[in-house]
């Protein structure tokens, strides 16, 4: 006989209860990009990236499949692992600080009149960052906070040797109205790791302490 018994333990409350933090949300996240040196003369690109970075995304992978044959049926074998360029919408401000240091780099990369630029890749590859966040405020003590002064960092993804492949149009239109310009960039990347969250201080510069969930402040100072 079935054991219907079972099926009433998977209730909307016990859903409830599952459903740990109320589900991470979306639009809770933000983004560090370094620059390589050879983009310069740049001021406050750090907290630019972290504010102007309105769209991203969690990074994906793949590992390839080997169809191997035997006696007319196919044996899957895992392959290589891939990973899929990652894509940033940024919203542009009148200081184009944030599209003229994704200019510089990709003109760094290869000259716009020139066809030639940096061919060691460690001059141009660096290093970012997104933060998957909470929305349960922390108190310095760690406890629940209503004010929501520090949020706490759920999980965050590193990438290596990132550079940007793709920086986008940005349309202008006469008839455009309640708009802010926006463009979007796609990087191209070694490899990403993940981490289950880090502390972060007051300026959102990272602590060397693994393991733990991180928080930083939601002030932005």
């Amino acid at each position: 006989m079935a054991q219907v018994g079972k099926f009433n333990e998977r209730s909307i409350t016990n859903f409830r209860d599952r459903l740990v933090g109320g589900g991470a949300r979306s639009n809770m996240f933000e983004v560090n990009i370094e620059l390589p040196a050879g983009v310069n003369g740049l001021n406050d690109f750090k907290n630019d990236i972290r504010f102007m970075v309105k769209a991203a995304e969690i990074p994906a992978s793949n590992i390839g499949n080997i169809p191997v044959p035997f006696r007319g049926r196919v044996l899957p074998v895992a392959g290589d692992r891939t990973f899929d360029p990652w894509t940033v919408t940024i919203i542009n401000d009148q200081k184009f600080n944030i599209r003229d240091a994704m200019e510089q780099w990709s003109n760094l990369i290869n000259d716009l009149r020139f066809d030639v630029g940096d061919i060691n890749p460690a001059d141009y590859q660096t290093k970012a960052e997104v933060y998957q966040l909470s929305r349960q405020g922390k108190s310095s003590g760690g406890s629940s906070n209503s004010g929501g002064d520090k949020i706490t960092v759920l999980r965050q993804y590193n990438f290596e040797g990132i550079y940007p492949n793709a920086v986008s149009s940005i349309p202008l239109d006469y008839g455009a109205t309640d708009q802010i310009e926006e463009f979007q960039v796609t990087f191209n990347y070694l490899f990403w790791t993940v981490e289950g969250g880090l502390p972060r201080t007051a300026q959102g510069e990272e602590s060397v302490t693994a393991g733990r969930t991180g928080v930083f402040t939601a002030s932005g100072t």
